[in-house]
């Protein structure tokens, strides 16, 4: 398969789940990594909804003297999107006060 110029891909192995073992090229973004998260669309048999394997991009291994991450696998979530679709501030301490407003009750 030709490389468009630009896109480039990457081989990523698999570990977990059903798709153990496996090493699908992945795209790369801007940055040189493969995506944090890989969702992979399973088609139900019996006509429903597909079933999405999500998949969580680890360091596959560290350098020794340096300990820059020297590659990158994807890890099966088995719980799927748990945190996902929620931009998490630094500063932000978590969710609302039960008063429901910033410094609790007054009186």
């Amino acid at each position: 398969m030709a490389e468009t110029e630009g896109v480039k891909s990457q081989d990523t192995p698999f570990e977990g789940g059903p798709m153990d073992g496996r090493v699908l090229p992945v795209l790369l973004g801007m940055t040189g990594h493969p995506p944090k998260t890989y969702r992979i669309p399973v088609p139900d048999a019996a006509g429903g909804p597909p079933t999405v394997l999500v998949y969580r991009r680890v360091p596959r291994a560290y350098g020794r003297r340096t300990g820059v991450v020297r590659g990158w696998k994807y890890r099966y979530d088995p719980d799927g999107g748990s945190g996902l679709g929620r931009i998490r501030w630094p500063w932000a301490k978590g969710d609302a006060t039960p008063s429901g407003k910033p410094g609790g009750p007054t009186g």
